[in-house]
């Protein structure tokens, strides 16, 4: 029977150093924790925060090598998926013959094709920096 009682009293110990231990946490270290990582705004209604978000927009058209760099070659780069390599001109040339030119690529690039979706990964991008990314890609 003594036993039976070190048992529980070791268990209801160490419940009471946790439970001790949960409380440590303050309000604010919870909600710190608990906030959101992002907002969702809807057109036509006011949301905070998005200046920030414009003004960081707002720095102008992007150049044809910072487009490649953070958006195309993740693929274009190895070829995944049968992407057209960059600077494979046979391939890309091949591609711009089927789908019309260099606007037509543009065209496919817009609207996604096979598996890359529409825009690539650039959803922002305009078709003036897609366009002069798939021309430094292809050498078109």
């Amino acid at each position: 029977m003594n036993l039976i009682k070190k048992i529980l009293a070791t268990q209801a110990a160490v419940l009471a150093l946790w439970a001790v231990s949960a409380q440590a946490a303050t309000n604010d270290e919870i909600a710190e924790r608990l906030k959101p990582v992002g907002e969702v705004c809807v057109q036509g209604e006011e949301c905070k925060g998005i200046e920030t978000v414009a003004a960081a927009a707002a720095g102008g058209p992007r150049s044809a090598d910072d487009v490649i760099t953070k958006h195309c070659g993740a693929c274009h780069t190895a070829g995944v998926l049968g992407a057209p390599k960059i600077g494979d001109g046979a391939a890309w040339k091949a591609r711009a013959d089927k789908e019309g030119g260099l606007d037509g690529l543009l065209a496919k690039a817009i609207s996604g094709i096979n598996a890359m979706p529409p825009k690539g990964t650039c959803a922002d991008c305009s078709d003036d920096e897609l366009k002069g990314a798939i021309q430094k890609m292809s050498g078109l």
